[in-house]
């Protein structure tokens, strides 16, 4: 889930150097934190946060064929 997020962030801002991706896993749960410029924060977390809910939709739809729940936190 790692790199699908990565490839989304980078797609989106102006500074793709500065996308930053952890993954962090206890049993079936699993956190993806996401850390990107300040100046493209608007830009990954979109008007009323549409982008960001975009982007946990599609890591949920790609995670529910590994049975895990995947959560993803935009820092």
């Amino acid at each position: 889930m790692k790199e699908l997020v990565e490839v989304i962030a980078k797609a989106l801002v102006d500074h793709p150097d500065e996308v930053i991706v952890t993954e962090k896993s206890s049993g079936k749960n699993v956190v993806v934190e996401l850390r990107v410029a300040p100046a493209d924060m608007g830009k990954v977390i979109g008007k009323q946060g549409k982008i960001a809910k975009a982007i946990r939709s599609v890591v949920k739809a790609a995670s529910s064929k590994d049975n895990k729940r995947v959560d993803v936190d935009i820092v």
